[in-house]
């Protein structure tokens, strides 16, 4: 008589779920890292706003011979701000003042950065 060998070819569910948690794991410890480039991203995106607008404040200033602002008057299609364009839902404030440091609240509905031109 002949033996067979019951032998299947594929994988137990133990090994299944061991590559599920490893996977797992791995995500886990990659999130973090995400969200820490993500965080970055958005305040280098946010201070570069604030920097084109205290840039067209400093132009806005000299042109007129004023030492106040409003947003109104430097973002718009004829203005020197074409768009402003929210990256964390952050705001910006209404208007600027010459020499007046500039906050920039509620990114990300939680951080706050502050720009001195």
């Amino acid at each position: 008589m002949k033996k067979h060998n019951s032998s299947s070819k594929g994988f137990t569910l133990v090994e299944i779920m061991i590559v599920v948690v490893i996977i797992g794991l791995l995500a886990a410890m990659a999130i973090p890292a995400f969200q820490k480039v993500r965080t970055s991203s958005q305040d280098k995106a946010v201070l570069n706003n604030a920097r084109q607008l205290a840039a067209a404040a400093d132009q806005y200033f000299l042109e007129n011979g004023v030492s106040s602002v409003s947003v109104n008057s430097l973002v718009g299609s004829t203005n020197y701000v074409k768009s402003l364009n929210l990256v964390a839902s952050e705001s910006y404030p209404g208007g600027f003042t010459q020499g007046i440091t500039i906050t920039v609240s509620a990114i990300a509905g939680q951080r706050t950065i502050t720009y001195a031109p």
